[in-house]
């Protein structure tokens, strides 16, 4: 009785720290699999095997993170006059914080020439390795995605929807600063 009661106490353990460790690091894991069993196309970026995904940029040379200060999202920069057939002023807008549930994502856009031609990251979930994770997958592609689409109308990532919704938020409440 006592090495059956030792031998289901290690299983169950066992079992506790496989699901841990399952809902900690390999949900994003399970998901590229699936979409990969499924045909679909991946949303991470192509790296050289020395690079590691950044969530500040895109495919390439990583720059070296450095701290933002936090800028007052009612204070924009003197905006110059928008072309009558651009929606946006030319300049760089700071969005609202948005909640993404484990955190909060904000970002800034850029605008030249009436069109976006960057966003930034200031602030994202990044304390915990699956909010790592999730967030250096799904930044890339919500990045290109909103500069593709030349608003704050883009896809929700699969598997990222907090933070999805966030950036909406967040890039949404910059454009209306541009506008």
């Amino acid at each position: 009785m006592r090495k059956f009661l030792l031998s289901a106490f290690v299983v169950l353990s066992f079992f506790f720290y496989a699901l841990h460790k399952g809902v900690e690091g390999k949900m994003v894991n399970a998901a590229t699999t699936m979409e990969q069993g499924l045909g679909l196309a991946t949303v991470a970026p192509t790296l050289a095997p020395e690079q590691k995904p950044s969530p500040f940029s895109g495919p390439g040379p990583s720059p070296t993170p450095t701290p933002q200060s936090k800028t007052n999202s009612n204070s924009s920069p003197a905006p110059t006059p928008k072309s009558a057939s651009s929606p946006y002023r030319d300049g760089q807008y700071t969005g609202n914080s948005a909640d993404a549930y484990y955190g909060n994502i904000q970002v800034a856009v850029t605008i030249v020439g009436g069109k976006i031609t960057d966003v930034t990251f200031l602030d994202y979930p990044k304390d915990r390795s699956t909010s790592v994770e999730i967030n250096s997958q799904a930044m890339p592609y919500l990045k290109q995605e909103a500069i593709a689409a030349q608003s704050a109308k883009v896809d929700i990532v699969s598997g990222a929807t907090d933070s999805s919704r966030a950036f909406i938020q967040s890039l949404g409440s910059a454009l209306s600063k541009a506008s």
